[in-house]
C-alpha cells in the first residue's frame, strides 16, 4: 500500500479509451467521444523503436492535462514491470507519473508481488512531485492465468487499485493464456469475468471495468456485451475506437426512469419506516431498506443526490 495506507476519492469510470502513446495528438477526439477516460498505450500500440519519442509525447501530455479541468481522466498504460526488459515499464511510470495523471495501467500482472512494486514505485512519484498519498490510481491487467487466479490477493495489495476487473478480447494475451476460442457472443468468458468481478468486490475495490469488444464496426454486439457485464455488476469497460463509448456510456447509465425509480422505491420505503414497518410492497415487489440502499447509491453516484 501507500505509505499511510490513503487514497485519494474514485470515481466510477463507464469508459477507458485506449489511445496510442504515439498518437497524443488524438486525445481531443476521446474527449470529443465522451470517454470517462482516455489511456495512453506505450506497451502494445507502440512499436519498439518508437517507445522512447512516445513517452516523451505522452509526458507532455500529461503535462498539458495538468493545465485543464476537463472531465476526461489520463491513464498511461506502460511496459511491464520486467526485470528482463531492462525496467522499461519502471523509466516509464517515473516518467509520466505527474501532476495531470490520473493513474497507471499495469499490464501482465501476475501477483500481488508486481502492485507492490508500482505501488511503491508511484508513491515515490508522489512524494517527489508533492502529491497526496494515493494521488495515482492503479489499474492492474490480468493477462495471465495466475494473475486471473490471484485476482483477490492483487486487488487487496494495494489501496490506491480502484478499477480492477476481466478485460477479455479475442486473440490476445487472456485468449493465448487461458485458452478459450472466442465467440461472436463472447459468453465463453462469462464465467472468469463473473469470478474476477466477485473477487474485487470482496477485495473492496470499488469501480470494477470488464472489456474490450474487438469488432469497431459492431455496435450491436457491443451493446449486448456491455449490457451483460453491467448485468454482472461491472460499473464501466475499456474500448478501442471512439464510436464504442456513446453506446458503453450509455449502457453504464442509468436512464431518467431508472433514477425516477429510485426515488419513489426510497419514497415508499421511508413511509414505511415511518408507519414502523421493515418491508413494503412496491410497483409489486417487496423491498425494505437494503434496497433503498443501493437506490440511495445510485442517485448519490448519477443523479448528485
Amino acid at each position: 500500500m501507500s505509505s499511510d495506507g490513503t487514497t485519494a476519492p474514485r470515481i466510477p469510470l463507464r469508459s477507458l479509451l485506449f489511445v496510442p502513446g504515439s498518437r497524443t495528438g488524438w486525445l481531443p477526439k476521446a474527449e470529443a467521444a465522451g470517454a470517462d477516460a482516455a489511456i495512453l498505450d506505450l506497451e502494445d500500440a507502440v512499436p519498439e523503436d518508437g517507445k522512447a519519442a512516445a513517452r516523451e509525447a505522452v509526458a507532455s501530455a500529461v503535462d498539458r492535462a495538468a493545465g485543464t479541468a476537463g472531465p476526461m481522466r489520463l491513464l498511461v498504460r506502460i511496459n511491464a514491470l520486467d526485470r528482463a526488459a531492462g525496467w522499461q515499464g519502471a523509466d516509464e511510470l517515473r516518467a509520466v507519473a505527474r501532476p495531470g495523471l490520473y493513474g497507471i495501467v499495469l499490464p501482465k500482472v501476475s501477483g500481488p508481488e508486481d502492485v507492490t512494486t508500482a505501488d511503491r514505485l508511484l508513491a515515490w512519484c508522489e512524494r517527489e512531485h508533492g502529491l497526496p498519498d494515493g494521488h495515482f490510481a492503479l489499474l492492474p491487467l490480468l493477462e495471465t492465468a495466475r494473475g486471473l487466479r490471484e485476482a483477490y490477493a492483487i486487488g487487496r495489495a494495494a489501496a490506491r487499485i480502484a478499477h480492477l476487473g476481466a478485460v477479455t478480447a479475442p486473440g490476445g494475451d487472456v485468449e493465448r493464456a487461458v485458452g478459450y476460442r472466442w465467440s461472436p457472443e463472447g459468453e465463453e468468458t462469462r464465467e472468469l469475468r463473473a469470478r474476477v468481478l466477485l473477487d474485487a468486490r470482496a477485495a473492496d475495490r470499488p469501480h470494477p471495468v470488464a472489456g474490450l469488444w474487438a469488432d469497431v464496426a459492431d455496435l450491436t454486439g457491443l451493446r449486448r456485451f456491455a449490457e451483460r457485464n453491467r448485468a454482472l455488476g461491472y460499473e464501466g469497460m475499456a474500448v478501442i475506437h471512439p464510436s464504442h463509448v456513446p453506446v458503453v456510456n450509455e449502457v453504464f447509465s442509468p436512464d431518467a426512469e431508472e433514477l425516477a425509480r429510485c426515488r419513489r422505491l426510497i419514497a415508499a420505503v421511508e413511509r414505511a419506516q415511518a408507519e414502523g414497518t421493515g418491508a413494503v410492497r412496491f410497483e409489486g415487489r417487496m423491498v425494505d431498506e437494503a434496497m433503498a440502499a443501493t437506490a440511495r447509491r445510485t442517485l448519490a453516484r448519477h443523479d448528485g443526490g
